[in-house]
């Protein structure tokens, strides 16, 4: 895989539920962290989407913040 996104988080699918249109896929990126991604239940399928394999959580935004307490 090439893609020009730098922020790429791998990890392992620990949960795919798919609604009447939408599926949200949980990845358990390590550390305790988990990412949720909402995509279309055609995306799932075309990308093979399981429990157990690997994935990359994939974040574009043009911008982020910074927060502290």
């Amino acid at each position: 895989m090439k893609i020009s996104a730098r922020n790429r988080l791998k990890g392992r699918i620990v949960e795919v539920k798919k609604g009447a249109t939408t599926a949200h896929v949980r990845i358990d990126i390590g550390g305790g962290s988990i990412v949720t991604a909402s995509i279309t239940n055609e995306s799932v399928d075309e990308l093979g989407l399981a429990v157990g394999r690997e994935a990359y959580a994939v974040v574009k935004a043009s911008d982020v913040m910074i927060a502290v307490d």
